[in-house]
């Protein structure tokens, strides 16, 4: 992350030929939108006083007080690698605020700022690091999206079974270009799906950073004829699409607030703390990690996915895991989230459920060192072990039971949350499939 001056981008702009700059922001479902101006008006939109009316954006209809102004973070300016090199376009990312000059409580960018500010008061930051896994799939002659591909490629295959990697590698030296520090890129599990992972940073960088990672991932993979999708479940036979969030917690000291050498776990009080903040809060989280009717597609047994609540420090499976890793490394992997949630709004959610944990010293439950999946419904049971919601419907319903996580929210953006999802769910219910039509129409 650069710190930019007003100074520092008017020159840049005009050393690098910019002629176009996009005010980014990000809507309550996670979509990013934008509004372009000319160089021209750069000076009036670091100055914040670039109007616009949010009333047509899905979700916020009926809005009264509906014209809103775009505050550009100087420190998310960029040029897109991708565009023309004479006349260049690039963006910042904006928060959203009222004429008065107040934050618009329904910026999801506002929400999670406030709960980072509330964690650096019990003096605590928090770390993220996303693994975002993504389909690659062909167009058709008008080039529309399909579920169709060629390869056959699995799990960290290379070419010519992995028919994907120039696409990949074309993303990597992109998001290089922007600024982003690749970890690693590989090939997934299931034929034309992929992953690449960049670098942990603070929560709000890695949210910002998540933003501009599935903007780039789907134009360079338009660039080759082929679209990107972060669709959990595309393809019903084969595996999911997750976004695994690693977590770490730092102290005002610089010590990492998750590690105990001298435990069993390697895990602190803190701790066990955060993991019993996010266990009591997980049902209500998911319908926010995970809102789409499509997501719980992927909680299905035998796929990798977790179904169940449980943690370990020990096995690969669970819903979280602790991994210590070398020195002062200690991490907690939550497994469940997808990349259609909006991150801002998920890294919110957790952050206050791990921080409930902290100040109530809400201890999890027992680690279970064993495959979950694997145990027998009566082996689970006398364990107490519960399930994530197995629908959009069932997670709606356990985040207006959550007072804590509707507060993250505030009340006007989990009312909005709430109504969407319960008409998207109606929707989808209503639907008749082609498996029925199969099943039953030539039965009765």
């Amino acid at each position: 992350m650069q710190e930019y001056t007003k100074e520092d981008i008017l020159r840049i702009v005009e050393e690098e030929d910019v002629e176009f700059i996009r005010l980014q922001f990000t809507d309550i479902f996670g979509t990013m939108k934008n509004m372009a101006v000319t160089v021209s008006q750069l000076e009036k939109a670091m100055d914040n006083r670039c109007m616009f009316d949010v009333s047509s954006l899905e979700g916020l209809s009926g809005e009264e007080d509906s014209d809103m102004y775009l505050y550009p973070d100087l420190s998310t300016f960029e040029i897109f690698p991708w565009r023309p090199q004479q006349g260049k376009v690039a963006r910042f990312i904006c928060d959203v605020y009222r004429e008065d000059g107040t934050p618009y409580e329904v910026d999801p960018r506002h929400v999670l700022k406030k709960e980072i500010a509330s964690a650096e008061k019990m003096g605590y930051t928090m770390y993220v690091g996303p693994e975002c896994e993504f389909f690659l799939f062909h167009t058709d002659e008008d080039g529309m999206p399909t579920t169709l591909t060629h390869e056959q490629g699995g799990y960290f295959d290379v070419g010519p079974l992995d028919l994907g990697e120039n696409a990949r590698r074309d993303m990597i030296l992109t998001l290089e270009d922007m600024g982003f520090e690749i970890i690693s890129s590989h090939h997934e599990i299931a034929p034309a799906q992929h992953e690449i992972d960049f670098r942990y940073d603070e929560a709000l960088v890695t949210a910002d950073n998540l933003m501009t990672f599935k903007m780039v991932v789907k134009t360079i993979a338009k660039r080759h004829g082929l679209h990107a999708t972060f669709m959990p479940k595309p393809k019903m036979e084969t595996y999911g699409s997750g976004m695994h969030i690693n977590i770490s917690l730092s102290r005002e000291d610089g010590s990492n607030a998750f590690r105990d050498k001298n435990d069993r776990n390697g895990l602190s009080l803190e701790g066990y703390y955060f993991i019993g903040g996010l266990m009591k809060h997980m049902k209500a989280i998911t319908c926010i990690t995970n809102p789409t009717v499509n997501s719980y597609k992927r909680f299905i047994p035998g796929y990798e996915a977790p179904v169940y609540m449980g943690w370990s420090a020990k096995t690969r499976g669970p819903l979280i895991r602790v991994t210590t890793g070398s020195g002062d490394n200690t991490r907690i992997e939550l497994r469940s989230p997808d990349a259609t949630a909006n991150p801002y709004l998920a890294l919110a959610v957790i952050l206050r459920a791990g921080m409930d944990g902290i100040k109530n010293k809400i201890m999890p439950p027992e680690n279970i060192d064993e495959n979950i999946q694997k145990m027998t419904q009566e082996q689970r049971d006398a364990l107490h072990i519960e399930e994530l919601p197995r629908s959009l419907k069932a997670a709606v319903a356990e985040l207006e039971k959550d007072e804590l996580i509707r507060d993250v929210l505030g009340e006007k953006l989990a009312n909005k949350i709430i109504a969407a999802h319960r008409k998207e769910y109606r929707d989808y219910y209503m639907q008749v499939t082609d498996w029925e039509i199969a099943n039953y129409l030539y039965k009765v």
